[in-house]
């Protein structure tokens, strides 16, 4: 499935199992700096859609992680926690979370759609 992204700045993937992995945008990186601290939530927790689920820190700022989408933590990307610069350097492809029983998904834009959006 394509990616779908958030208007806070966060791309949903939907792997072939069902769960979603959720990552920071290109664009999110890029307007935060060098990212130098993350803070992901635990193995287990269910947020609500627009719920924060984390911070992330860089050296121009602090930003709060949103959940685009109603899911559950079921695994976290332990090696950012060590090396959070990797966002940084392929944030289309670093997930941060990955979730289950995600709902919301559908409501999410599109690629063009958030081109569009950062565009504005």
């Amino acid at each position: 499935m394509e990616k779908r992204y958030a208007e806070s700045h966060e791309w949903l993937e939907e792997m072939p199992d069902g769960r979603v992995k959720l990552g920071l945008t290109d664009y999110a990186q890029d307007q935060l700096g060098d990212i130098v601290y993350l803070n992901l939530p635990e193995v287990g927790d269910e947020f609500e859609a627009e719920d924060v689920i984390g911070d992330i820190e860089s050296i121009k700022s602090v930003s709060d992680i949103i959940s685009p989408v109603y899911g559950k933590v079921v695994e976290i990307n332990e090696d950012l926690l060590d090396a959070p610069e990797t966002i940084n350097q392929d944030a289309e492809n670093t997930w941060l979370v990955i979730l289950d029983e995600v709902d919301g998904l559908d409501e999410l834009m599109t690629e063009d759609e958030y081109e569009d959006f950062i565009e504005e």
